[in-house]
């Protein structure tokens, strides 16, 4: 299943605030993920295998390093953690980084949010966008995004443009 979001990824030591603000609006908490995303070897892209608790997919996407709201091309391949994808993987790329993180899941509507606590390198939000069937478009996601930012108060020098496994990489 492949789709596009726009999402935005921040530093924030205002998680708590941030968790308030959206069990004002309601938000439909998933629960909390204790994720393992082991990111592979890949000539483009990026490809990861995520293990949680709650979300076990396979994802590849695509999406330049800026900062602030961007596309993400993604494709999603939802497995079984019992399976012996992650060992085919392994050996077939090679690991790259792999990143530990506690994550904090929310929707309101198609927008999906994570409080994260990631092993090494702190606490951040990431709120994506979500256009699964191609019906809203990357303007109102994008509107989304930039109403989220501001409602939470995020600054503009607290916004990441790299994924958490290129953070990773710097610090080893």
């Amino acid at each position: 299943m492949g789709y596009i979001n726009i999402e935005i990824k921040a530093k924030t030591n205002n998680q708590e605030k941030i968790r308030e603000i959206l069990k004002s609006r309601n938000a439909d908490f998933k629960g909390i993920d204790n994720q393992i995303d082991t990111y592979f070897n890949v000539a483009s892209g990026r490809l990861k295998l995520r293990e949680g608790n709650i979300e076990n997919y396979l994802i590849y996407y695509e999406r330049e390093d800026i900062e602030g709201p961007k596309q993400s091309d993604v494709i999603l391949y939802d497995f079984n953690p019992k399976s012996s994808l992650k060992e085919i993987l392994r050996k077939t790329f090679g690991v790259l980084v792999i990143v530990d993180k506690k994550r904090e899941i929310y929707f309101i509507d198609n927008v999906k949010f994570h409080l994260d606590d990631v092993k090494d390198l702190g606490y951040f939000i990431e709120i994506e966008a979500i256009d699964k069937y191609g019906d809203i478009g990357k303007e109102k996601l994008l509107e989304q995004c930039n109403f989220y930012l501001d409602l939470f108060k995020i600054l503009k020098e607290d916004l990441i443009s790299v994924s958490y496994s290129d953070l990773l990489l710097k610090i080893k």
